[in-house]
């Protein structure tokens, strides 16, 4: 029943946070901000320096909140064990790894890995994948949805990369169940304007809002 309780958290937040940063200090920030701003799914990439201590640190910081860790870029079953050990509730990979897809499932943990072709698409949908990550998005824009629903209606298709303020509504009117946003979302924190990350935040989660508005009526 978690993993599904996840997956639905998922889909009604509509928005995932991809948090890459520096170092841990940037990272936390980061986290906070995005947090602040509305957004409950939140991916700490594993290239983010000692991302897995911060998986461990976050999942007991926000046990109480309703706030989901997930783990990103993980590319083999060993990292994805690693995270679901330190609390991970959601693995995302960049690509599709049987080994790691069937391991998440072994813990019965949602696991997200990207697909850019139907085969890739059809292959994670045999092994149980409940949402499909379409990445890298900006390789084909919001089309590719309305293309992979079309033989494979029964999918949820969620992009990462190249998801903006101002192509989110497409995304979500051409089907994605969710999307995925990093640089976008956190590019004040280079200038360590976290406010404006924060404020980002929000503009996503009303975007997505307002589009599935849309789609409802």
């Amino acid at each position: 029943m978690k993993r599904m309780e996840t997956i639905k958290k998922i889909v009604d937040s509509g928005v995932v946070a991809v948090i890459r940063a520096e170092s841990k200090e940037d990272g936390m920030k980061i986290i906070e901000a995005v947090k602040a701003g509305g957004i409950k799914a939140l991916e700490i990439t594993m290239t983010v320096p000692g991302a897995v201590d911060i998986i461990k640190e976050l999942t007991d910081l926000y046990k109480d909140e309703d706030v989901i860790i997930g783990a990103g870029t993980v590319l083999d079953p060993e990292t994805a064990r690693a995270c679901i050990l330190a609390g991970a509730e959601y693995i995302v990979s960049s690509s599709f790894n049987a080994d790691t897809v069937k391991l998440c499932n072994r813990y019965r943990v949602p696991v997200m890995p990207g697909v850019m072709t139907p085969a890739e698409a059809l292959k994670a949908l045999e092994s149980g994948v409940e949402i499909l990550k379409v990445f890298p998005g900006n390789a084909f824009g919001p089309s590719i949805i309305k293309a992979f629903k079309g033989p494979m209606p029964q999918g949820n298709y969620m992009p990462t990369g190249g998801v903006s303020l101002e192509n989110v509504h497409e995304w979500i009117e051409a089907g994605a169940v969710a999307v995925g946003t990093g640089s976008v979302l956190t590019k004040g924190a280079k200038t360590g304007n976290y406010e404006l990350v924060t404020e980002t935040a929000k503009k996503f989660i009303n975007e997505v809002k307002e589009s599935r508005k849309k789609l409802n009526k």
